[in-house]
């Protein structure tokens, strides 16, 4: 998975048209994601008392879209980075800077969508007497099962995932997340992916591939992506009483943010319909953005490390300070 995906020759992310061209997250649905993630970074600002310096840390960047539309934002204040394994897009503006680590340090948001889906993991499948063994795949798609489970992986498979035929051991994700978090000196960190909650794993996995919009066979040759679902509530970083926790869906955390896909009145069509045509337009979008079973059904994992929770987002229900 991780030389398909990220492969120096011929991984998956390193070639020149990007997920863009493949498939479409919120970021390219519509600016108003982007302008609703601004909205975000403003209350960020305000809540850590307007620092000298703050940072937007756009973790799995893809061509900067996101932190290239925000670049404007807090001038004189704000650094973008853009934190990717491909080189640097060309059009960024000159405040992003293009990186592979996440910046130590760093007091502002930390945003990751739909980047830990893409972090690599090890898969595991019950042989018939019920023993999980981890599954080895060629480069062509055929698989086979291998050793049973190191001590590690099993205990985190048990705690984790406790029923399923196939598991998808996602401890190299927690610990992505854990060090992204950890490299926050203040600030709130927020991944966004397709997810799930251990009561509710999928007994089969979720592994899948994608190509030019397609839905494709998870074939690691390089030639689509690989991806599997994230278990946001084991990646949770539990910080002790410094790190606020809240595992929400897009929906909740976009409408408290203000995206709102309500058409507008009908009336306006008659008084102003180029405007009416904006704002129904606008209001398509919102939707998808936010609709339950599409992107809206999108987990966000938000934690606030060493800075109050942002005002829009103090009112949903489940904030909690997560104990390790």
């Amino acid at each position: 998975m991780e030389q398909a995906l990220y492969g120096v020759d011929g991984g998956f992310y390193r070639r020149p048209e990007g997920p863009a061209g493949h498939f479409r997250t919120s970021v390219h649905a519509s600016r108003q994601y982007a302008q609703a993630v601004g909205r975000l970074l403003l209350e960020v600002d305000e809540a850590l008392g307007h620092p000298a310096e703050i940072a937007l840390i756009d973790v799995g960047a893809g061509r900067g879209e996101l932190v290239g539309a925000l670049a404007g934002l807090l001038p004189g204040r704000l650094t973008g980075y853009g934190v990717e394994l491909a080189d640097r897009p060309p059009g960024l503006p000159a405040q992003v800077r293009w990186t592979a680590r996440v910046p130590a340090g760093s007091v502002g948001l930390l945003f990751a969508n739909e980047w830990l889906d893409n972090v690599p993991l090890e898969i595991a499948e019950a042989d018939d007497d019920g023993v999980l063994r981890y599954l080895e795949v060629a480069p062509d798609g055929a698989e086979r099962l291998g050793a049973v489970l190191e001590a590690e992986d099993a205990a985190w498979a048990a705690r984790w995932w406790p029923q399923g035929e196939r598991v998808e051991l996602g401890a190299p994700r927690d610990a992505a997340w854990a060090a992204a978090v950890g490299a926050l000196e203040r600030g709130l960190a927020v991944a966004v992916d397709y997810a799930h909650h251990r009561a509710e794993r999928p007994l089969f996995g979720t592994l899948t591939g994608f190509r030019e919009g397609r839905e494709v066979p998870p074939v690691p040759d390089g030639g689509c992506d690989l991806t599997a679902h994230v278990a946001l509530d084991a990646v949770a970083v539990r910080g002790g009483q410094d790190v606020h926790t809240l595992w929400t869906t897009q929906r909740e955390a976009l409408r408290a943010l203000g995206v709102d896909g309500a058409r507008p009145p009908l009336a306006q069509a008659s008084g102003d319909p180029a405007g009416y045509l904006r704002a129904l337009a606008a209001a398509g979008e919102a939707a998808e953005l936010t609709a339950s079973a599409g992107l809206g059904g999108f987990g966000w994992l938000l934690q606030a490390v060493r800075m109050p929770v942002p005002r829009s987002l103090a009112g949903l229900a489940g904030w909690q300070t997560l104990q390790a």
